[in-house]
């Protein structure tokens, strides 16, 4: 793929952004000579056009923040978006993208009750104890949309952890916290992107302090949001603020008009990366497939093309600034078990309550060896010696390594300037929500060397060919898949995805132009 003009292959599936960090996942192919290096995002930060939504329908790389901006003249303003229809999967792949297509099931084939059978068998077998498959996905769950669209500020009828959620944090105090966000960034859509993952702020039965934990959860997010869409802006004033119709609201008018806004207070300013509109297409984020020699990953989460017929780019969106289309493709998988809804409109990530359900869903997922950062907040993640080896330790730290670790953090010394941002935001976060910061918390992440295979949250959840013999079967394939803790599409947190595993490495070809170029029959 290409980054920043140059080529990389990723070693395993990452969120993380391509760099040269000593054992990281990614291989430098060296400077591209094309055209699809990564535009410089440009220093002003005028906000970009809000699309009107169609009635069709989301690890991240964290932007660079930018320098101080010159005040533009006051846009025009545009219409605030119109919720659409939550979308309905057709099932149907757009002909340019690679087609995976199916042989027979051969004789001996194993059946449905085989494959559960086998896919229960391994998951007892994925971590340190035969629970952790169950823990994964109990982590994963989501609510139906139906109910999520039902979610009122203040409803009666909101699920238990929204009703949480409103209880520490009230609209007019989210609103107070983030008084430049971006016009898209409502409260309501907070919630409803809260609703969809009921581990966010979930309950507990063991005697852990719910509320507490819920409380320093939103701290720590919304220091991640501050680093990744925060307007970084240290003049800027609720006066200034107010001359963008897309930021302007009823708080700044009750503002000092000429007293710049701590930085802490300017998260949400971005609901796209900088330097970025819907529609472009001009080669980042992108791994897509070319035909044989590509990723599996561009297989199973395929790129798709603007009205010209151009890729279009999956750069970050929402308020985790969800980027790269294996993450869309996945985050869609997550909520509508089918990766290309958001593939094919990405878009939907800014401008519906998913600009905030993608960072949620980030929250909760888990990217073995790493923990979710949920685990992390709520004690679910315990260091075994593995972690203690390597400098991890539960606290605000170690999610900064979930989130952006392979830049940010590792090799000693200072922190980082990103790191020492969403430090000094947490802190002032969890002064507003009450959370006390132990003074033993490790804060940052210089010295942490990362999640490691053999971390407390290692757990084999990914699948792969089993290229084991089994003389039953016909030239003694194995007809199986098997556990690896490397990235995969296919992973044991989705009921299913064992069967699917099997079905492509032995049945499977992938035809693209109309060619077969891949075959896995034989």
């Amino acid at each position: 793929m290409t980054y920043n003009g140059r080529n990389w292959e990723a070693n395993w599936w990452t969120t993380d952004t391509p760099s040269n960090v000593q054992y990281g996942p990614w291989k430098d192919l060296g400077s591209c000579t094309g055209s699809g290096a990564t535009p410089t995002p440009t220093a002003t930060p005028t906000p970009t056009a809000t699309p009107t939504p169609t009635a069709t329908p989301t690890p991240t790389a964290t932007p660079t923040p930018t320098a101080t901006p010159t005040p533009t003249a006051t846009p025009t303003p545009t219409a605030t978006p119109t919720p659409t229809a939550t979308p309905t999967p057709t099932g149907t792949v757009a002909a340019y993208k690679p087609q995976v297509t199916y042989i027979a099931a051969p004789s001996g084939y194993p059946t449905d009750a085989q494959f559960t059978a086998a896919e229960s068998a391994l998951a007892s077998q994925a971590g340190t104890d035969t629970q952790a498959i169950a823990r994964i996905r109990a982590a994963l769950r989501v609510l139906p949309d139906a109910q999520v669209e039902a979610v009122t500020v203040g409803g009666a009828s909101n699920p238990d952890n929204v009703k949480r959620v409103e209880r520490v944090l009230g609209q007019a105090k989210f609103e107070a916290l983030f008084p430049v966000r971006h016009i898209n960034y409502t409260y309501l859509n907070f919630l409803k992107g809260v609703a969809k993952f009921p581990a966010y702020c979930d309950n507990y039965t063991d005697g852990r302090d719910a509320d507490a934990i819920c409380r320093k959860l939103l701290a720590t997010s919304f220091a991640h949001f501050t680093q990744e869409t925060g307007a970084n802006w240290p003049a800027l004033t609720p006066a200034t603020a107010r001359t963008y119709p897309e930021h302007n609201n009823a708080v700044l008018a009750t503002m000092d008009q000429n007293t710049a806004i701590p930085s802490y207070k300017q998260a949400l300013w971005y609901l796209r990366e900088n330097g970025y509109n819907e529609g472009s297409a001009v080669g980042s984020y992108q791994d897509c497939f070319r035909g044989a020699g590509s990723s599996i990953f561009s297989i199973f989460y395929p790129c798709a093309q603007n009205a010209s017929g151009q890729t279009i780019d999956y750069f970050g969106r929402g308020s985790k600034q969800l980027s790269w289309n294996y993450n869309f493709g996945a985050f869609s998988k997550s909520m509508y078990g089918d990766v290309n809804v958001l593939l094919d409109n990405p878009g939907r990530v800014a401008d519906t309550w998913l600009n905030f359900a993608s960072a949620i869903w980030f929250a909760v997922y888990p990217q073995s060896p790493k923990p979710p950062m949920t685990w992390v907040v709520d004690g679910t993640w315990k260091p075994n010696a593995v972690d203690v080896a390597n400098n991890m330790s539960p606290g605000f730290g170690a999610t900064v390594h979930i989130i952006n670790g392979g830049i940010e953090c590792g090799g000693g010394g200072a922190e980082k300037p990103q790191v020492q941002n969403r430090i000094a935001a947490y802190k002032e976060f969890a002064r507003e929500l009450n959370v006390p910061v132990p003074a033993d918390e490790a804060l940052g992440c210089a010295a942490m060397k990362g999640f490691q295979p053999g971390s407390a949250a290692a757990t084999k959840a990914y699948l792969d060919k089993n290229w084991g013999y089994n003389g039953n079967n016909p030239g003694g394939v194995s007809w199986a898949c098997q556990l690896v803790d490397y990235q995969m599409p296919f992973s044991l947190a989705n009921p299913g995805d064992y069967k699917q595993c099997v079905d492509y490495m032995f049945r499977g070809q992938v035809k693209y132009n109309g060619q077969v170029v891949i075959d896995n029959t034989k």
